[in-house]
């Protein structure tokens, strides 16, 4: 089964809306059904026309309005929104979820029809107003959130370090295993990655501190003061109010401050923003991954991050992602618990693009980590890398 390059449209499907009871009042329940073309909500009578709809221009040029994406499109062929995907991937799961549809919160109950969109009434409805909780899937509640809780809600990924740990309890460290698998966090899992060791989103090392919740500058350290609520775009311009030199969202990568001189990825530049940092280490942990598939596993391994199930057997052993490898059929399977631990790192920080601003520190620590312990096996340089 191969994704298109559509499918890291998963990760936008977090809710990135406010609550706002101006929209209720304007916008039917009717307006959440079935979209599979242009997302222009169906018009009934005592409808507004969409020009006079808060936000609508804004909603409809986001990922949450792309109606043909992967991410809303991936289950025409079943009929039906499994419900375990249903929370982010359709209108009715999410208002499911938070109970708005007056079946108890928490859960999704049946399936969701295909077709929805994240629509106004998804975000906007009587239970969002009030939503403050959301509990990860390390099974940590965090509470006394502002209207960043409806993002978080979906953008908070499907394992954590406990579920990993969990999977690889029992076995060998070092010894390969029919009956381990990858372990996908899922797309852009960036409330996990802001929240850091508060909910343990990405493995952590049972021996190793970890930074917690991101600290920026109040109030630019949540969801909804970082993004536009509707589009979900960065606000740039408030990036750049602070940080000279940012023009547009690409050069948000440039952002470091002054003040930090460390070598992350121990590439000798010191000056460059924190992105390519992490983008440094974030190279030197695939490295290492393959070093110790091959050496230790015995297998050489390939990874793409656009196609399923991600990690590859690398059949000719040329270190890369040929197309014709790229197969389900020639999935990696010589897993092994310490392997497994390092590729959900990877594919953490792989699957959240602005992780750099979300949470650099615990990304770069996870990182390091990986890498170190993998080192402890295989023939693995750290070179002058730092940890955070």
């Amino acid at each position: 089964m191969k994704f298109s390059s559509r499918v890291v449209a998963f990760s936008f499907l977090t809710i990135l809306c406010a609550a706002s009871p101006l929209i209720l009042s304007m916008v039917p329940l009717r307006a959440q059904e079935a979209q599979t073309t242009a997302p222009q909500p169906e018009m009934t009578p005592g409808m507004v026309p969409e020009s006079e709809i808060p936000f609508y221009t804004d909603w409809a040029s986001s990922p949450h309005a792309d109606s043909s994406s992967e991410a809303f499109r991936h289950w025409d062929s079943e009929g039906t929104v499994p419900a375990n995907c249903a929370k982010c991937h359709s209108a009715p799961g999410f208002r499911d979820f938070v109970g708005a549809d007056g079946t108890p919160a928490g859960v999704v109950d049946q399936p969701a029809p295909i077709g929805t969109v994240v629509s106004c009434v998804t975000c906007h409805n009587s239970e969002t107003v009030n939503l403050k909780t959301v509990t990860f899937p390390s099974g940590v509640t965090v509470a006394n959130l502002g209207g960043e809780a409806i993002c978080m809600t979906c953008h908070q990924g499907r394992e954590s370090s406990d579920s990993v740990s969990a999977a690889l309890a029992g076995f060998d460290d070092d010894v390969v295993s029919d009956k381990l698998r990858f372990i996908n966090v899922h797309y852009f899992a960036a409330g996990a990655t802001l929240m850091g060791s508060v909910v343990r989103g990405a493995y952590q090392y049972p021996d190793k501190t970890y930074v917690g919740q991101e600290t920026h500058v109040p109030p630019f350290n949540t969801c909804i003061t970082c993004h536009d609520m509707h589009e979900t775009k960065v606000k740039v311009e408030q990036c750049a109010a602070c940080h000279q030199g940012v023009t547009d969202e690409a050069s948000l990568r440039n952002i470091r401050s002054g003040m930090d001189k460390n070598d992350y990825d121990g590439d000798g530049d010191v000056s460059e923003g924190i992105a390519a940092e992490i983008s440094g280490l974030h190279g030197q942990l695939y490295a290492a991954i393959q070093s110790y598939a091959k050496t230790v596993a015995n297998t050489p391994v390939v990874y793409e991050g656009h196609s399923y199930p991600y990690f590859f057997l690398d059949s000719n052993d040329n270190g890369v992602a040929d197309a014709e490898e790229l197969k389900v059929p020639n999935q990696f399977k010589a897993w092994t618990p310490r392997l497994v631990r390092a590729a959900y790192n990877y594919q953490f920080v792989a699957k959240d693009t602005g992780g750099y601003s979300h949470n650099a520190a615990y990304l770069m620590q996870v990182m390091y980590d990986s890498i170190e312990d993998l080192a402890g096996k295989a023939d693995i340089q750290m070179g002058s890398a730092q940890r955070p």
